[in-house]
């Protein structure tokens, strides 16, 4: 039985991760801080399958006893402070977690498991300005947040212990992925959110920043298998993953209020608050290379992904 070790296990990625992983025979150990306060409402229906074990990437003894003492096959880095507006109010604690820790896991690795496979979470964010449309392996980053800078640290130091150390390290450069899990604070979880209150009669308005914004967005559960995939082939390469099509926020707005039979400009008010001190204004993904070395392509389309976090969010609130 292949044992794998993820960080992050408590998030959106880590909860579809650590089910997949499950389903294909793993022995799955999740990483948690040791704090006052657990949430493992994403994990709630895979305990007592994963084991739980006490770690901190703030904490370099503690990756490494975990790393000992688990051996694991495949190691999955998706632990990270990953909400990019917080990184602006953050940027130092963000740098701790998103860069710095990277350096710390991948030194566990080094010293206590060389031989497992370690799979770095990078980011669409990374490229931020972007120098060209779509985005692929060989498109310059420009980073325009503390969260893009410090997901860039990660990845180049992956790529740094790859070639020094002939590790497995590979990093996979996610675009936006989305699910009924995500976090409350990120913009597709907050449409869906609080359509699913206007519906119901709790809120009458909601309020956003820019409306213009385009991502690639993409169904979670899809991206970890993607994930794993990197983590099969014989040498270790980097890929871009995303669904190679663009949408607007605007977009995002109007799909989610017609699936509740709204129209979205009776409710939506722009909010100059909202919006980001550098934007990032374009992001669309050219995922080729994964589909041909990989066998990867994208499940769920944005519609779908749409009214799937719409649906859910209106079960969670609807009265009992």
């Amino acid at each position: 039985m292949p044992k794998a070790l993820i960080t992050g296990i408590t998030g959106q990625d880590g909860s579809y991760l650590a089910k997949f992983l499950l389903a294909k025979g793993y022995e799955v150990f999740g990483v948690v801080r040791r704090t006052s306060h657990h949430s493992y409402e994403r994990i709630d229906h895979l305990i007592p399958r994963v084991r739980i074990v006490a770690a901190d990437l703030l904490d370099q003894h503690s990756l490494t006893m975990v790393m000992q003492e688990v051996q694991p096959d495949e190691v999955y880095n998706l632990a990270a402070q990953s909400f990019v507006p917080t990184s602006f109010t953050q940027p130092v604690l963000t740098g701790e977690f998103t860069a710095l820790g990277v350096t710390r896991i991948l030194e566990a690795v080094r010293f206590a498991a060389p031989k497992a496979r370690f799979y770095q979470a990078s980011s669409s964010e990374m490229f931020g300005k972007v120098h060209e449309t779509p985005q692929h392996e060989g498109t310059p980053f420009y980073p325009r947040s503390p969260y893009g800078v410090a997901k860039l640290y990660g990845h180049w130091i992956a790529v740094n212990y790859r070639e020094s150390y002939d590790l497995y390290a590979v990093s996979g450069i996610l675009f936006n992925h989305e699910s009924p899990r995500r976090g409350i604070e990120f913009v597709t979880r907050k449409v869906s959110d609080g359509v699913a209150r206007i519906a119901l009669g709790l809120e009458t308005e909601l309020r956003m920043g820019n409306l213009e914004a385009r991502r690639d967005w993409g169904y979670a559960g899809d991206y970890v298998d993607a994930m794993w995939r990197m983590l099969q082939q014989d040498e270790p390469v980097d890929y871009v993953i995303g669904s190679g099509e663009t949408h607007s926020v605007e977009d995002l707005v109007r799909v989610a209020f017609e699936r509740v039979g709204l129209d979205w400009r009776k409710h939506v008010v722009v909010d100059p608050r909202f919006y980001r001190p550098a934007e990032v204004d374009l992001l669309l993904a050219d995922p080729g290379k994964a589909a041909r070395e990989l066998g990867w392509k994208p499940t769920v389309s944005f519609e779908q992904l749409v009214h799937m976090m719409v649906d859910a969010d209106l079960e969670r609130l609807r009265p009992r």
